[in-house]
């Protein structure tokens, strides 16, 4: 891709920007994909989107492809061998708050029929548009996000702050933050 018709947080970086092009804010509906996504913005928290997506086939591997009902049947000997894992990111509230999620997530599913259901309902159910002309109006949180993490967190999840649940949403592409010069800018329609 051209940068100069790109979103500039990829920084070059070649996996970044096959995820910028590939993946980033195209709508997902299912609900694996959707776990992955909490997963992986969960354990962002604190550092890099980079770091976390040059990790991310290790936390595939370690935590059985983010199947939530494999991930809610883990043991303390599952736990332990993830904190031993030195492909991912060794954080032990992250780690347990996962299983925690694992199990919550189930509970959701059964209650909406779909986890996807209930999470897309913050947006209406459609991707909602910004037209942002560069990287520093894209905020950290909005209105939705702040529901969002309000009803996770009620219902007991971890790691679901308003700011987590933005990059949730921009990578489920329940909101699109390309740039209106990105010629990614479309994914979502």
């Amino acid at each position: 891709m051209n940068s100069e018709n790109s979103c500039d947080w990829h920084s070059g970086d070649p996996l970044m920007i096959k995820y910028h092009d590939e993946e980033w804010g195209i709508p997902v509906h299912d609900d694996r994909k959707i776990f992955e996504f909490m997963v992986l913005d969960a354990f962002q928290a604190g550092l890099s989107w980079r770091t976390i997506l040059h990790k991310r086939e290790n936390f595939r591997k370690a935590f059985d492809n983010f199947e939530p009902a494999k991930i809610d049947r883990y043991t303390d000997k599952d736990y332990d061998r993830l904190m031993a894992d030195a492909g991912i990111v060794r954080n032990r509230a992250k780690i347990s708050g996962t299983m925690v999620n694992a199990r919550l997530f189930l509970d959701v599913q059964k209650e909406f029929g779909t986890f996807d259901r209930y999470i897309w309902q913050f947006t209406g159910g459609k991707t909602m548009e910004n037209n942002w002309e560069s990287m520093k109006q894209i905020p950290a949180s909005s209105k939705e996000s702040d529901a969002m993490s309000a009803n996770l967190k009620k219902r007991g999840f971890k790691f679901v702050g308003s700011t987590i649940c933005y990059a949730f949403m921009q990578a489920a592409g329940m909101v699109n933050d390309h740039l209106v010069k990105c010629s990614r800018r479309d994914v979502s329609r």
